[in-house]
């Protein structure tokens, strides 16, 4: 049984098509017939990592029936190779929110012979809802040798990060509403954009609370690698983040009406619903608050957060991963 995995054309790594290439090198390495295929030539290329899958070209795949022919949601076009061959085909969902995005005019999925994997949790319960189809789920990962805490956060002024690219209109008001109500010189914003993920750890670490601006999510890592870093995280949480992310407010002013999963950590973060600019920031001071007084609560959120970490890392990725497959 080969398996093989469609490369969305990009023209640089994103957290989606790095999972991708994650998935394979897995595979591979783990001792089953497992490639990249890349439709555009001119996209970029997984290059210079050590016993990584193959990658092939889209004119030159070969799929049969007794074959897995992966593409993420939003491809469904994608999915015509495997289709023809009458392979295995899976829609790996890395977020709900373009599951029906990109299906042609007046096909639904329940007319494709497609099953779906997801990202997290969340995910699953947003396509059984949605379609009545049942979706595994296959958790990113998060490299513990990069991302991880420093002995000793810096003292002084309070270090905000967030990552500008995310809903930057929001940002600005969290931003707004935040030194409207505290002032101008509480706290210091330190923006994480353009950096490789040494970069984004190293900025992290000097850092003492990460706001999460993005939505919608599947499972997004950004959170995960503040947590990782030491970091307390406050803001929105995508509907995907509700995978791992817990309330650490003792009386929360958002709680979501979907199940969550049992898990082993305690509260982990100041979490809003998405797009409450006001939440956000009312979240934000919270936790500003917590960590000029430092107590016994904030060393708590903070221990859960490295032990949420420490359940997404690539070690549990390619586990997830590997049963998935002997599953198949």
């Amino acid at each position: 049984m080969k398996t093989c995995i469609f490369l969305p054309p990009v023209q640089k790594p994103t957290g989606g098509v790095t999972v991708l290439r994650q998935m394979a090198d897995i595979l591979h390495q783990g001792g089953h017939e497992a490639c990249l295929v890349m439709r555009d030539k001119s996209g970029w290329r997984p290059e210079g990592l050590a016993d990584s899958a193959p990658v092939v070209d889209w004119n030159a795949i070969s799929i049969s029936s007794g074959d897995i022919w992966l593409v993420p949601e939003g491809w469904p076009n994608a999915l015509s190779p495997g289709l023809e061959a009458k392979a295995c085909c899976f829609s790996y969902v890395q977020n709900w929110a373009y599951l029906f995005s990109a299906l042609p005019e007046g096909v639904n999925w329940n007319q494709l012979p497609v099953e779906f994997l997801a990202v997290s949790d969340p995910v699953a319960h947003f396509i059984k809802e949605a379609t009545h189809l049942d979706a595994p789920v296959i958790r990113p990962g998060i490299d513990r040798s990069i991302f991880h805490a420093p002995e000793n956060k810096k003292s002084g002024t309070i270090t905000v990060a967030y990552m500008p690219r995310k809903n930057k209109a929001a940002a600005a008001q969290i931003k707004s509403i935040f030194e409207h109500r505290v002032g101008t010189d509480v706290i210091r914003w330190r923006p994480i954009d353009g950096l490789d993920a040494f970069g984004v750890a190293k900025a992290l670490r000097s850092s003492h609370i990460f706001l999460m601006t993005g939505f919608p999510e599947g499972c997004p890592l950004p959170p995960l690698e503040a947590m990782a870093c030491g970091c307390l995280p406050v803001g929105f949480t995508g509907l995907g983040g509700w995978d791992y992310m817990r309330q650490a407010q003792d009386i929360p002013r958002f709680t979501p009406w979907w199940p969550l999963r049992p898990v082993s950590w305690g509260g982990n973060g100041f979490w809003c619903a998405d797009g409450d600019v006001l939440d956000a920031a009312l979240c934000l001071e919270e936790a500003v608050t917590l960590l000029t007084e430092g107590d016994m609560a904030l060393d708590a959120i903070l221990q859960s957060g490295q032990d949420t970490a420490d359940a997404y890392s690539t070690e549990e990725q390619r586990k997830s991963v590997l049963a998935v497959w002997d599953a198949l």
